[in-house]
């Protein structure tokens, strides 16, 4: 079953649906992308940001999705190559061609189930991919505790294992910014990594993150990305929307920032 359904997002199928048309946009014109960010908090607070970056970006039949390890339970870097991921409408597929391949490419993956059974930061961004891909199939990574080395490797490999596809799976970095700090703060902080992101500097944002003590918990999934990214040809990114829970709630003394890009 979900982990956060009727939590972080509406538990039926139609007031799911509901909620998306709210936080999504209908757009003839979606831009390509290798790979983006999007946040995975309840949808009240960053839906609006996520739902933005898939409404701007052109979602292909296929996803790897990485996420932060948020319950430290099972392997660091915890793939699931099988199966299906179970949703208020329906079962999302794991596409099993593209997870073995991806086994093979990057020895540091491990078949684990276990990482994602409590796990909400890919659940949250499914329904946003299913919105306009219905058909989509998904690999899903957790991550903690990696290296720079880790993650440069880990996401080269994946790189390397797509590379030659036709049509590429997007590559999603699951990632909230700054937690609870006033807002003023988080918006400085968060600046710092996000211009990493933007320069496509994953040494820089692994750094950045961990020398100004920024609490974004989807650091690894961000680097990896941008590692993968990088060596697939990327030479733009673009940030498509920030914001905090403040604007929102209101209340700007304990903030959760939020920021969607896309690399292309």
């Amino acid at each position: 079953m979900p982990a956060v359904s009727g939590q972080f997002y509406p538990g039926s199928a139609s007031g799911l649906s509901r909620a998306l048309l709210e936080l999504t946009r209908e757009g003839k014109e979606r831009m390509p992308a290798i790979g983006v960010v999007a946040p995975h908090a309840g949808y009240v607070y960053s839906g609006a940001v996520a739902g933005e970056v898939f409404s701007s970006v052109r979602v292909p039949a296929r996803a790897v999705l990485f996420c932060p390890n948020h319950t430290g339970i099972g392997e660091d870097a915890a793939i699931i190559s099988h199966g299906s991921w179970r949703m208020p409408w329906g079962d999302v597929q794991v596409d099993e061609e593209l997870g073995a391949r991806l086994e093979a490419a990057c020895p540091l993956l491990r078949e684990d189930a276990s990482a994602h059974s409590r796990e909400h930061a890919i659940e949250v961004q499914l329904p946003f991919l299913h919105r306009f891909r219905p058909d989509v199939r998904i690999v899903p990574v957790a991550l903690g505790r990696l290296s720079l080395e880790d993650c440069r490797n880990l996401g080269e490999g994946v790189a390397d294992a797509i590379a030659g596809d036709a049509d590429r799976p997007l590559l999603v970095a699951s990632s909230d910014m700054s937690h609870y700090v006033p807002d003023a703060v988080a918006r400085k902080k968060d600046k710092l990594a996000i211009d990493r992101m933007l320069a496509l500097d994953p040494e820089g944002l692994y750094a950045t993150v961990r020398t100004e003590r920024i609490s974004m918990c989807g650091v690894l999934p961000a680097t990896v990305v941008l590692f993968a990214v990088r060596r697939l040809g990327a030479t733009s990114a673009r940030l498509i929307r920030y914001a905090t829970s403040g604007d929102v709630s209101g209340d700007f003394d304990r903030v959760v920032g939020y920021a969607g890009l896309a690399f292309s």
